[in-house]
């Protein structure tokens, strides 16, 4: 274990020296720590690149969207793959994805990155950078999957925050907010989240693209987890007076998950 920690540790150092900035960032069980000062020290408007996995600090984020600063993981490449090669059962699974101007762009990469591996998208747009309202495309893909017409939904927006709030105002969406993967994995496997909203501002494309496929891969782990996304369904229910149907958690695992 202690010669994996240096490892660890002389590739984090490759890595910063690599990008032109000091290694400040310290370890939290073996994965790289990115704080505010880090974040401080990249340009404005441009990217920092982190370790995949590197855990980032509540301050480190905010600092990163007050700067515009994109916090770019390392991660291996992920291989094209062609839809003949993805199973049957994977382009069966409708997408519903939106984005307001700040989103688009990213928005249309994930389209192409999806339809790419054979799943079927529903593009709710917008589609140009003219000004729009991030609820009006939040609603309307949370109201997607709430009804049944869509698998999972898929929102971008500036922070990722604001569609966050607005899909979980419609009822059975559990919608999340991720910034790396690890977060993406969490609101799948513990909270069996339905609808993904992302930071075009606060994240790359790559690590958005990898955000997507860890998302949709996940399955939900049920047991402990099942009970707790039944409590949050149920104080949906009584808060809207008993009148919302509670969505069925995902299969068991290893039967939702897909090539992405």
């Amino acid at each position: 274990m202690a010669d994996e920690e240096r490892v660890r540790a002389l590739v984090r150092q490759i890595v910063y020296r690599a990008i032109g900035r000091p290694l400040t960032a310290g370890t939290v069980g073996g994965r790289a720590l990115v704080t505010g000062q880090d974040v401080e020290a990249a340009p404005l408007g441009g990217e920092l690149v982190i370790p995949a996995g590197a855990l980032v600090t509540p301050l480190a984020r905010q600092a990163a969207m007050e700067r515009r600063v994109s916090l770019v993981e390392r991660t291996p490449a992920v291989p094209p793959v062609r839809p003949q090669s993805v199973p049957e059962e994977t382009r069966d699974r409708t997408v519903a994805v939106g984005a307001d101007h700040g989103g688009f762009e990213l928005k249309d990469a994930i389209t192409e990155h999806l339809r790419a591996r054979g799943y079927a998208v529903t593009d709710l747009g917008t589609n140009s950078s003219a000004p729009v309202d991030y609820p009006d495309l939040a609603e309307a893909v949370a109201r997607r999957v709430a009804g049944g017409d869509a698998w999972r939904g898929i929102v971008v927006d500036g922070a990722g925050v604001g569609s966050c709030m607005v899909a979980n105002k419609v009822p059975g969406v559990r919608a999340a907010a991720c910034y790396d993967q690890a977060t993406a994995i969490n609101s799948r496997a513990h909270n069996d989240a339905n609808v993904l909203t992302l930071g075009s501002a606060i994240i790359s494309r790559d690590t958005a693209l990898a955000i997507v496929g860890v998302w949709l891969e996940t399955p939900a782990e049920g047991g402990r987890h099942a009970r707790r996304v039944g409590k949050i369904m149920d104080i949906e229910r009584r808060s809207s007076g008993g009148t919302t149907k509670a969505p069925a958690m995902a299969r068991a695992p290893g039967t939702m998950r897909h090539a992405v």
